[in-house]
């Protein structure tokens, strides 16, 4: 399993968290999504490591910017 946490830019709320969370959750072996709107975190639990494109490119359809990994 592959724990990643991601910083995500622009969510305000509830509903916010939970197109981020839905978005992500469509991915191919992605098991878990925790989304957090007050700290902009977003932690992904997958089978394997994701390609950051992808992640990026399902944030974006959720109508948010992925900045990147979250500094640990």
């Amino acid at each position: 399993m592959s724990t990643t946490t991601y910083q995500v830019s622009g969510m305000t709320c509830g509903h916010c968290e939970s197109s981020v969370r839905s978005e992500l959750s469509a991915l191919e072996g992605v098991s878990e999504v925790t989304a957090k709107a007050s700290s902009g975190l977003v932690t992904v639990v997958s089978e394997t490591p994701l390609d950051e494109e992808s992640v990026r490119a399902a944030v974006d359809e959720a109508g948010f910017e992925l900045v990147g990994p979250a500094a640990s």
